[in-house]
C-alpha cells in the first residue's frame, strides 16, 4: 500500500501548475493560454482483521477562461458560462439570507 501511494505522490506532483494553465495555442495569429479551475483528491485505507484494504479518487476541471494577447499585453478573458454558473450558489445563498431577515423583522 506504501508503495502504491508513493507511485501516486511522485505522478501528481507536479500537477498544480501545469493542469491550471495549459499550453499557449495559436489561434488565428494569437497566441493564447488556457486557464482552468483543477482539483482532486485521493484516499485509501485498510482494515487489520480481514485484510482488506480498497481506495479510490477524483477530480474535477472547471474551464475559467483564456489569457490572451491585447495590445502587446495580456489579458484574461473569463468564460462567462462558467462564472455565472459560479454565482448561483451565492445568489442562493443571499436570498435564503435576505428571505430569512425579511421573516425577522416582520416578527
Amino acid at each position: 500500500m506504501a508503495d502504491t501511494l508513493a507511485s501516486l505522490a511522485d505522478s501528481f506532483k507536479n500537477m498544480g501548475v501545469a493542469r491550471a494553465y495549459g499550453t499557449a495555442v495559436n489561434l488565428g495569429g494569437e497566441e493564447i493560454v488556457p486557464v482552468a479551475l483543477v482539483s482532486f483528491g485521493f484516499g485509501g485505507g485498510t482494515e487489520s482483521e480481514d485484510g482488506a484494504s480498497g481506495g479510490g479518487g477524483g477530480g474535477f476541471v472547471v474551464p475559467l477562461g483564456i489569457y490572451r494577447t491585447v495590445n502587446g499585453r495580456p489579458a484574461f478573458r473569463p468564460n462567462t458560462i462558467v462564472a455565472l454558473v459560479c454565482l448561483v450558489p451565492l445568489v442562493s445563498v443571499a436570498g435564503a439570507a435576505l428571505r430569512k431577515a425579511i421573516w425577522v423583522a416582520r416578527k
